[in-house]
C-alpha cells in the first residue's frame, strides 16, 4: 500500500513539474492543481494508513487514524480551490489583454535579443 501511494505521489509530482515548465498558462493552471494534488496526498499519508479505522477515540478502539492529517488536507483543499480560481482569472485577464496565453514574451521565443528588438524600448536611446 505504502508503494502504491508513494508511487502516486511521485507520478503526480513529475506530470506537475512538466506541466508547469510548458510555455501556455492552461498547463501551468493544471500543473499547479497537480502538485497541490500530491501534496494533499502526502499529507494525507503521512497521518498513518489505516484500513477501517476511526478518526477519533471511543471507548473499546485500540487503533485509529490520526485526524490531525486530515483536518491538513482539507484546508488545503480548500486553499487550493481557491488559490486555483485566482490564477485562472488571471490567467483569463492575460490572454484577453494580449490575444495570447504564452507564459513568456514572444519575442524571447525566436531567440532575438530582447534588448534591441522589444517593442517596449528596452534598448539603448
Amino acid at each position: 500500500m505504502e508503494l502504491l501511494v508513494a508511487s502516486a505521489i511521485g507520478v503526480l509530482t513529475a506530470a506537475g513539474i512538466y506541466l508547469i515548465l510548458r510555455l501556455r498558462t492552461f498547463p501551468v493552471i493544471i500543473g499547479t492543481s497537480l502538485i497541490s494534488y500530491a501534496v494533499n496526498v502526502f499529507l494525507f499519508a503521512s497521518g498513518r494508513l489505516a484500513l477501517n479505522a476511526p478518526p477519533i477515540l471511543r471507548d473499546g478502539v485500540e487503533v485509529y487514524t490520526d485526524p490531525l492529517p486530515q483536518a491538513l488536507v482539507l484546508t488545503a483543499i480548500v486553499i487550493s480551490f481557491g488559490m486555483t480560481a485566482v490564477v485562472v482569472m488571471i490567467a483569463v485577464g492575460s490572454y484577453l489583454s494580449a490575444g495570447d496565453d504564452l507564459v513568456n514574451e514572444p519575442d524571447t521565443l525566436a531567440g532575438a535579443d530582447t534588448a534591441e528588438s522589444s517593442p517596449r524600448g528596452g534598448g539603448p536611446a
